[in-house]
């Protein structure tokens, strides 16, 4: 067998996986498709997401069945004013040996798992969330001065509400860059509702089935990298990343106007990424253009800091992103 037919054999079952994944998603969770998507594209990019949306709508069993689907271990964490570094990460205990001698081991916190559930993360203490910074970025924590590795693979899927933020602790940009992605989790439509309500109020239950592995995600994210990326599709999200500072000569008049901060390299690295998940995910050995402007919300919606001015004016990123994504002069400004 070629080496072109054998990629052809590990993107076909690829595909397969993928689309078992999906159809058990969808065949208990309604609705949602372009967060299911979102979701599935940071796990196969290796990254961490940012959920956020009104309470009641599912995030946390979303993610709870994502881990179910894939068969990888889940943990979840509830994000309260009190809890303590300690207290996700874990700690050294004092305990006796055979022999009576008095000494330390090593007590395992919720966030050594595969797919981790941070709940309403902007309820803890800023010194709380760090401790998730180190783990998000490094996939390491140190406690007493030695240092644990996590389990691979390893998500941090993150919730927060945007209402009631009274006694919250806004993430700051610092650690909102660490997410790959920021997902708008919205409101189903009275179809979604109505099928919801038929899922969840009558007495059929459903039932999960594995459609994947831990093996299964590993080799996933592995291919997800082989993907091809020309220059001129690298050179397109580059300018699309350069172009959200205001700075810049290539920066549209909204951006200079209504934007203080714009993205950083992490941007790029993650809209690459991202881009590269989804055209596995459609099948495709190469990053298209569409690729690109799909996965820009999601990507840089979190990552643009906006001036008095553009706060004051009602101007969202995701405002900001669409005037990007219509601009068509950017080979010439790049």
């Amino acid at each position: 067998m070629s080496v072109t037919q054998e990629k052809e054999q590990q993107f076909a079952q690829a595909a397969d996986i993928i689309a078992r994944v999906k159809d058990e998603i969808q065949s208990f969770i309604v609705g949602q498709e372009e967060v299911v998507e979102h979701v599935l594209w940071s796990i196969f990019s290796g990254g961490h997401v940012l959920l956020e949306g009104l309470p009641g709508l599912g995030k946390t069993m979303l993610i709870k069945t994502i881990a179910e689907v894939l068969d990888l271990k889940f943990s979840r964490i509830q994000f309260t004013p009190d809890i303590m570094p300690s207290d996700i990460t874990g700690t050294m205990l004092l305990q006796p040996d055979e022999a009576g001698r008095q000494t330390f081991s090593f007590h395992k916190g919720p966030i050594f798992a595969n797919i981790i559930l941070a709940d309403e993360i902007n309820r803890a203490t800023p010194k709380t969330q760090s401790a998730l910074l180190e783990a998000m970025g490094e996939k390491t924590v140190t406690i007493m001065g030695e240092t644990k590795k996590m389990e691979k693979p390893f998500f941090v899927l993150a919730t927060q509400n945007p209402i009631d933020m009274e006694g919250t602790y806004p993430l700051p940009e610092a650690q909102t860059d660490r997410f790959l992605c920021k997902v708008n989790v919205v409101y189903p439509t009275k179809e979604e509702l109505k099928e919801i309500a038929r899922r969840t109020t009558g007495s059929q239950k459903i039932h999960l089935n594995k459609a994947a592995g831990l093996k299964d995600v590993i080799a996933l994210q592995e291919l997800s990298r082989e993907i091809l990326l020309s220059d001129e599709i690298l050179d397109y999200a580059v300018w699309m990343v350069t172009a959200t500072h205001p700075d810049s000569e290539g920066a549209p008049e909204t951006v200079k106007k209504h934007v203080q901060y714009g993205s950083g390299p992490r941007g790029l690295q993650s809209l690459i990424s991202m881009a590269k998940a989804r055209a596995m995910c459609s099948g495709r050995f190469h990053v298209s253009i569409g690729d690109i402007k799909n996965v820009a919300y999601p990507v840089l919606r979190h990552r643009l800091i906006l001036n008095f001015e553009g706060e004051a004016a009602g101007i969202s990123a995701d405002s900001i992103i669409e005037v990007l994504l219509k601009e068509t002069s950017w080979g010439a400004k790049s």
